[in-house]
């Protein structure tokens, strides 16, 4: 296996340089690159069969990369894969509870395994219940728990060694909204103590929630990576929305803006149900020119305001899929769910 020399000194939990990874031929994992810094999250987001799952999986040691390397909590994952799982914390795609045990009693051989004391490890169990509202559940066999209260556990135990790095793949996945947020919250607070996140999500609205950065991945390579921000400037621009005094100036106001000619802009529209003028632009120049041309028209406007695209455009953007379409589990995570039973086996 190829290596490099790196370390997560300066700052990175994680840092992966070219990881590989194949079935037969699909290469899942192709050449990925990544830098996560300690106490932040990044979000992986990527189309069906991207290949997020097995990175994910290749970065907890479920599965040994073909060539590249990675070093997780200053950890190297295929030399001290045994030192790293006591440091990382992974929650897949599915809930992975024992179900003839309580939640309670889940959680507590969960502590006991990574060596907390009787004492730590009852009450850490029960802090968790209460952060994911399973209190009143909590000596109920986990068979008898709903899909949502089982995804919950599942979280739980992902979180109750208090890990330096924790994995979370597509983790609010059939969460009713109430639910998601309590995940969200506990994400949050465990980044405020200093955890560090690697997030696989298909929800938008959860990468722009938690995520510090994002990296998009396509079969099995990077194509895109930054903020949010960042990564919505890249798609083609912002839209300018003017509201004038009089929503009856809006067509008025969109000829004065075609008449004027200004280098670069394609046109204007009114939207006379939101009462503004849309304007797409790509510079403060021409946001600026938009706006002096109204001025000298003697156009009263009420407000400016800038659109970036939304995260769910971004990501059509740049990998021409919808977010709707993609649930990881296409050919290459197929692969790696026959490849992690036969590690498991």
């Amino acid at each position: 296996m190829t290596r490099q020399t790196i370390s997560t000194k300066g700052g990175n939990a994680v840092e992966v340089r070219g990881l590989v990874k194949h079935f037969g031929e699909v290469k899942a994992v192709d050449g990925v690159d990544l830098d996560v810094k300690e106490g932040t999250v990044l979000g992986v987001l990527g189309p069906n069969g991207a290949g997020k799952t097995t990175l994910v999986r290749c970065l907890s040691t479920l599965l040994v990369p073909d060539a590249g390397h990675a070093v997780v909590a200053g950890y190297d994952v295929v030399r001290q894969p045994r030192a790293l799982r006591r440091t990382i914390g992974l929650t897949g795609q599915y809930a992975s509870v024992d179900e003839k045990l309580s939640g309670w009693e889940n959680l507590y051989m969960i502590g006991r395994l990574l060596d907390l004391s009787r004492k730590d490890a009852r009450g850490r169990a029960d802090e968790m219940l209460e952060r994911f509202s399973l209190t009143e559940a909590a000596k109920r066999p986990a068979a008898k728990y709903s899909g949502g209260m089982r995804r919950r556990l599942d979280l739980a135990a992902s979180m109750i060694g208090r890990p330096a790095v924790l994995y979370l793949d597509e983790p609010t996945t059939g969460l009713d909204p109430r639910t998601r947020n309590e995940v969200w919250e506990e994400v949050q607070r465990m980044v405020r103590e200093g955890a560090t996140v690697l997030l696989t999500t298909q929800y938008m609205e959860e990468a722009e929630q938690l995520a510090n950065e994002l990296t998009v991945i396509d079969r099995g390579r990077v194509i895109a990576e930054g903020r949010v921000d960042e990564l919505k400037a890249k798609v083609g621009g912002r839209t300018l929305q003017i509201r004038p005094s009089d929503a009856g100036e809006l067509d008025r106001m969109v000829g004065a803006i075609a008449q004027a000619g200004l280098d670069g802009i394609a046109g204007a529209t009114a939207d006379h149900d939101g009462g503004v003028v849309n304007v797409p632009i790509i510079s403060d120049e021409q946001l600026t020119a938009v706006v002096n041309v109204l001025g000298q028209r003697g156009f009263a406007l009420a407000g400016i305001s800038t659109h970036l695209p939304s995260l769910d455009e971004v990501f059509l953007a740049i990998t021409g899929q919808k977010t709707s379409d993609t649930a990881d589990g296409g050919p290459a995570d197929d692969a790696t769910d026959q490849q992690y039973a036969e590690v498991t086996a």
